[in-house]
């Protein structure tokens, strides 16, 4: 695709700017699938190499200076969301019209974030005791100057599902900010390697956002159209802020009461060990909200869509979460280093968290798609106050083990409160809906019992035990699902067969 503005009369979907002939929606969703997750995979291959090299090269502590940036910075950007990209993948007319509206209100959030983080850093460096995260919080909040500069036009890459653009606007800027966290960091040996990586991250998708797509947006400053995006918007920017709250409010108290160091040890455990929530989940949400929202009015068809989505998305995420569990200490060990391991607990215990909100994410594409996304924020505002009843004392008890805890208790309540909405939506019979979670619920706990066994009693090299029950793990995972699938509607032949036909 070239960099040309589009001329003449018309849309953006009616001159078809995604070249080829219109593709059915299960097409697009299982070649969308197929991008997001190749993308996600990318992603987490640079991020773990990314993770190896720069932990051994920086201490805890660089990475909790860095954590108290990125939540001085999310804590402001989620207040000020304005939620327009979610309403306009959401809107099934015309969305053309307010881009220009909706790209100006994005530059203006930008400038004013980036404002309040500079003046917010010296409160928020005597909040967390750290007079040094005042200079890496206003320099790192640079990120939010330049990501409003971003081309409004990628909206469409989503709401298209044109997520081959989608991957290579995402996976270049990924590769050159891994180049330069790991040159900055065999230089600098300092926090500031990650501050250099996430600004060089940010203006690189920005110039590819031009790059990859021809829309050329302009200044417009229209009222009723901000009316219109919000009136969808406002329900996510709620659910984003209780949202936020919930991910990041423990990392706030650890920060607070634990210091930088076990901050860092905290954000290290909940990378790793949500690897099934942030990537396999993530990936299935991007692809199924714009494919949900195209059959928001069919209900029967929104129920099949949804019930194969859910069958796939705890399938894959559900043993991942449980080889992390088994792993972990091995992982730590041979990969991070001894500075790293009083994590281990904590990333075990938040392996359950992650096992949970891997299901709970399928949840939502389905809300926001069929007009409910003050179902997510009501949700999301009963977890809040759950946990913030008890994070406290369990943190206190227990260190970063005892936040993790607290963060796993009602998430789990949460996801059963879900289920039950969701049920209701898409009018669904319980017991196959059922079906779906407990059977790869079970076969993961089988193969964790297997990989524990297997730990206590091998003695082999750390790295010759790792990859003995990561092979054992994942292939008793698969083989008892090739052998008591089908009584639970997982035959794996056929989802394969119909994967390839597409």
């Amino acid at each position: 695709m070239n960099d040309c503005c589009l001329n003449g009369g018309g849309t953006l979907e009616e001159k078809k700017l995604f070249s080829g002939q219109p593709e059915s929606l299960s097409r697009k969703v299982v070649h969308g699938g197929a991008w997001i997750f190749s993308l996600r995979v990318a992603e987490r291959l640079l991020g773990l190499i990314r993770l190896i090299v720069v932990a051994r090269l920086l201490s805890p502590g660089d990475f909790g200076l860095l954590g108290i940036a990125s939540l001085i910075t999310g804590i402001l950007a989620i207040f000020i969301e304005s939620g327009f990209d979610s309403a306009l993948i959401q809107k099934k007319d015309n969305v053309e019209q307010y881009l220009d509206t909706a790209w100006t209100v994005q530059i203006l959030r930008g400038l004013f974030l980036f404002f309040i983080i500079y003046a917010a850093a010296p409160p928020a460096a005597v909040f967390f005791k750290e007079p040094r995260s005042i200079i890496i919080i206003r320099v790192f909040a640079l990120t939010q100057l330049i990501d409003g500069f971003r081309n409004i036009g990628v909206i469409y890459f989503q709401k298209e599902m044109d997520f081959s653009k989608q991957f290579a606007l995402s996976f270049l800027p990924e590769l050159i900010a891994l180049a330069a966290t790991i040159a900055a960091a065999f230089i600098l040996r300092n926090v500031w390697a990650l501050v250099i990586g996430a600004i060089v991250c940010s203006v690189f998708i920005v110039i590819f956002s031009y790059r990859f797509h021809p829309y050329r947006p302009k200044l417009e400053w229209n009222i009723p159209k901000i009316r219109n995006l919000m009136s969808f918007g406002k329900w996510v920017i709620g659910y984003g802020i209780i949202g936020f709250l919930i991910i990041q409010g423990d990392d706030i108290l650890v920060g607070k009461v634990l210091g930088v160091a076990a901050l860092g040890l905290y954000q290290m455990a909940y990378r790793i060990s949500n690897l099934p929530a942030t990537q396999v989940t993530h990936v299935i949400g991007q692809v199924t909200f714009p494919a949900y929202s195209k059959l928001q009015d069919d209900i029967p068809r929104l129920r099949e869509a949804y019930l194969r989505v859910l069958q796939v998305s705890t399938f894959l995420s559900f043993p991942i979460a449980g080889l992390i569990y088994i792993l972990s200490p091995l992982f730590t060990k041979i990969f991070l280093g001894p500075k790293w391991e009083s994590m281990i607990p904590a990333m075990q215990v938040l392996c359950v968290f992650g096992l949970i909100r891997s299901y709970a994410a399928t949840t939502g594409p389905v809300f926001n798609a069929v007009g409910k996304p003050r179902i997510l924020t009501q949700l999301s505002f009963i977890q809040l106050i759950f946990l913030a009843l008890i994070i406290y004392p369990l943190t206190v008890r227990w260190g970063i083990a005892g936040t993790a805890m607290a963060t796993v208790i009602p998430n789990l309540l949460i996801a059963v409160l879900a289920s039950i909405k969701i049920v209701n939506i898409i009018r669904c019979d319980i017991t196959k809906f059922l079906g779906f979670i407990i059977f790869p619920f079970l076969l993961t706990g089988i193969m964790v019992v297997i990989g524990i066994i297997l730990l206590r009693y091998c003695r082999y090299s750390d790295i010759a035990v790792f990859g003995l029950v990561l092979a054992a793990g994942a292939g008793s995972y698969l083989g008892m699902a090739l052998l008591m699938g089908k009584r639970w509607g997982y035959d794996i032949f056929s989802i394969l067969n119909n994967i390839k036909r597409y």
